[in-house]
């Protein structure tokens, strides 16, 4: 991925500001402490004030916009504004072109289909980004319970209470409390997380200079609200050191890993129980982001280069190569089949490919507005997600072979989207600094059965 250098402030400025035609609409009254306040600006914005409600299913299905924006006293329309964004919004491209000349391939998809119901937008956890091209830090542990990153907080939001707690701050010195060999004891201060994983009751998070933070819970705790961190480490010192991505899984034998994605070119493996490095490959350029196939026996790697690889998880030989994006990619997942894995890419879309192939793509879907930042599938592997850098979250019927979609259609950067492990939730982590929020949907079910009660 890119260097955090002057032409990436240049896009982040655009992210910023791409919705102020909208908020300066608003009346003064409606929020007027927060027309000064930045996304980037920590201090500046106090995330407690929740000037607007919530949106429940009941009240969209009445009409109201699911983000609370009140167009009826705009001097737009949403129609309109929609395509504004579709008009200007600027696709980061490391590529020029890239998204112009990636459209020939794609599946032309039958939209409309509603497989997720929305269910409520919660304005009282408001999600965030550090770096624009990582878009992961929003997970589900189940239905009701979703941790996410919200400047320097990774905060646990419960759905049935509405309410939210502190996991880890590491806005200022975080340490481990435990004593592991290779941990620093001395920990960090002040941490920029760029990427986030939390599985079941692990979580690691990454930071901008190789940082790694672990932290479990144990015995009768229920989530992740335990003080104290189990494990810090710090991947490599090379100035080039952003942790790109991590990935929770679990080996065959049932062992708990994780991998480190990281810009030094470098794949490093984590065995959680003893918090030791057990694998560390090179590859020739920066790593974006891996993702390791159901059986454990193959890894994709994907990257600052167009072409995507299949390794082997304990040797690091490549195995296959994956040629078709035009643009560097960040986003991979394994369909739960072990047989069919997806890529997304800077040049706006989703590549689906199938091990037994690898010449070609089986399917080629594309975003709206810019890269796809983020790939997530049902664990019945029903459905796969996408999510664009903005205000798009594509839907596909996987069994239709993915010629269906629902398109989830909002306003707002993406923070990261993510399906709980029953498949019954979908959440998605919107990055604004008026309607920034957690949106909720529900898993649509046909309940035939019970048309003979009406």
């Amino acid at each position: 991925m890119s260097d955090y250098q002057a032409e990436d402030a240049a896009y982040m400025d655009h992210v910023d500001d791409d919705m102020d035609d909208v908020d300066d609409d608003l009346d003064d009254d409606f929020h007027a402490d927060d027309m000064a306040a930045s996304d980037s600006d920590v201090d500046e914005f106090d995330y407690s004030s929740n000037k607007i409600a919530d949106t429940s299913a009941e009240q969209a299905r009445k009409g109201k916009d699911i983000q609370g924006i009140p167009w009826d006293r705009l001097s737009i329309t949403r129609e309109k504004y929609r395509q504004t964004r579709l008009d200007q919004y600027k696709n980061y491209e490391n590529v020029p072109n890239s998204g112009d000349s990636s459209g020939k391939d794609c599946m032309v998809t039958q939209k409309g289909a509603v497989f997720y119901d929305f269910w409520r937008n919660s304005r009282s956890i408001k999600s965030s980004i550090l770096h624009f091209q990582l878009r992961n830090l929003v997970w589900a542990t189940s239905k009701h319970d979703v941790y996410l990153m919200s400047q320097f907080l990774v905060s646990h939001y419960s759905t049935l209470t509405s309410g939210k707690h502190e996991v880890l701050n590491v806005q200022g010195h975080v340490s481990p409390s435990e004593k592991h060999p290779g941990s620093l004891l001395e920990g960090f201060t002040k941490t920029q997380v760029s990427t986030l994983a939390v599985k079941d009751k692990f979580l690691v998070a990454g930071g901008f200079q190789g940082e790694l933070i672990c932290k479990f819970h144990i015995g009768l705790m229920q989530h992740l609200d335990r003080p104290g961190v189990s494990f810090c480490s710090r991947t490599t010192y090379d100035d080039n050191a952003i942790t790109n991505a991590i990935e929770l899984y679990n080996k065959p034998s049932g062992a708990l890993h994780f991998t480190a994605s990281n810009n030094d070119c470098g794949v490093r493996d984590f065995d959680m129980e003893r918090y030791q490095l057990v694998n560390y490959f090179r590859f020739p350029w920066p790593v974006n982001h891996t993702s390791l196939s159901p059986d454990g026996k193959l890894l994709t790697i994907v990257g600052d280069n167009p072409e995507g690889l299949l390794v082997d998880p304990n040797t690091g030989k490549t195995l296959g190569t994956l040629g078709g994006h035009l643009d560097f990619s960040f986003a991979s997942a394994w369909h739960p089949d072990g047989l069919t894995f997806s890529t997304g890419n800077q040049d706006k879309t989703c590549r689906v490919w199938d091990i037994r192939n690898l010449s070609k793509s089986v399917s080629v879907l594309r975003g709206n507005l810019g890269a796809i930042r983020s790939i997530r599938y049902t664990s019945d592997g029903k459905y796969m997600a996408i999510a664009e850098p903005a205000d798009f979250v594509h839907v596909y019927d996987v069994s239709k072979g993915y010629e269906t979609e629902q398109e989830i259609d909002f306003f707002g950067e993406i923070s990261g989207i993510s399906f709980s492990p029953d498949t019954e939730a979908l959440f998605i982590g919107v990055w604004d600094r008026t309607y920034g929020s957690l949106l909720e949907y529900r898993r649509h079910h046909n309940y035939s059965y019970l048309d003979s009660y009406l």
